[in-house]
């Protein structure tokens, strides 16, 4: 039962997802952040687990891609998908409704925020290189699903707590949500070395860079807020490539 218990933990990510999914085709996108924040936790503790437990298992990576998909492929997606129609028409889509209403075609919905459907197609074919690629062991090739999905989240959060009227016009911007979408899906598939969070002892010098950037990240929150979630994640990118110490296995 024991060897069981990270498996338990990628489920508990699986519903997570599957929640933000829900809210997040419904027009909550601040729920679906939360439920997808939620299921990115459960997601770094299912591999801790299994390391701990010594309970990894060909299964269990699949299972853990699989709800990848859904949280940190699919959520951001739709997310992104809403967004766009409120850039567009000023609120945000309820699918129920479009395909509830009598007078619905295809030609009243504009096809542009279908766009960001782009994020679960550079998604699911990221965590699919992931899973054949031995290289990845202490480090990751590639902008790692969760971080992508962090700086999506994160645009419902910043206009629903931080909102100003320049906020609002960057956040919904739609080129800018496009440029976001495209930079993001590119980045998950490039050929770029980025250092892992994972803690194998809690040495400093072994892990001097990764508690710096912990530091960074923590003070970014406190005085930014959510605000500073894309930052970190620039800063996590440019961390990996000016501080390069780690050997790709």
């Amino acid at each position: 039962m024991i060897k069981q218990v990270p498996n338990i933990i990628t489920s508990l990510n699986l519903l997570s997802g599957s929640v933000a999914v829900l809210f997040a085709a419904s027009g909550d996108l601040v729920a679906a952040a939360v439920f997808a924040f939620l299921g990115i936790f459960f997601d770094f503790f299912d591999g801790l687990a299994a390391r701990l437990l010594k309970a990894h298992s060909d299964v269990g990576l699949e299972f853990d891609s699989l709800a990848d998909m859904i949280t940190s492929g699919l959520a951001p997606a739709i997310v992104m998908v809403q967004l766009l129609s409120r850039s567009i028409t000023g609120e945000y889509l309820v699918i129920s409704e479009i395909f509830s209403g009598s007078d619905w075609s295809v030609s009243s919905v504009s096809p542009l925020p279908l766009f960001g459907l782009l994020i679960a197609v550079a998604s699911g074919y990221r965590l699919a290189k992931f899973n054949v690629d031995t290289r990845q062991t202490n480090s990751f090739i590639g902008l790692p699903t969760p971080a992508n999905t962090l700086v999506v989240m994160s645009l419902p959060l910043i206009l629903a707590f931080q909102s100003s009227d320049l906020i609002d016009a960057v956040v919904l911007n739609r080129w800018v949500l496009i440029g976001i979408t495209i930079l993001g899906s590119i980045l998950l598939n490039i050929e770029l070395p980025l250092f892992a969070l994972k803690f194998k002892t809690w040495d400093v010098k072994t892990n001097l860079k990764r508690y710096i950037f912990l530091a960074i990240a923590l003070v970014s929150i406190i005085f930014l807020k959510f605000s500073a979630i894309p930052i970190i994640i620039g800063i996590y990118i440019l961390m990996s490539l000016v501080w390069k110490d780690e050997v790709i296995n």
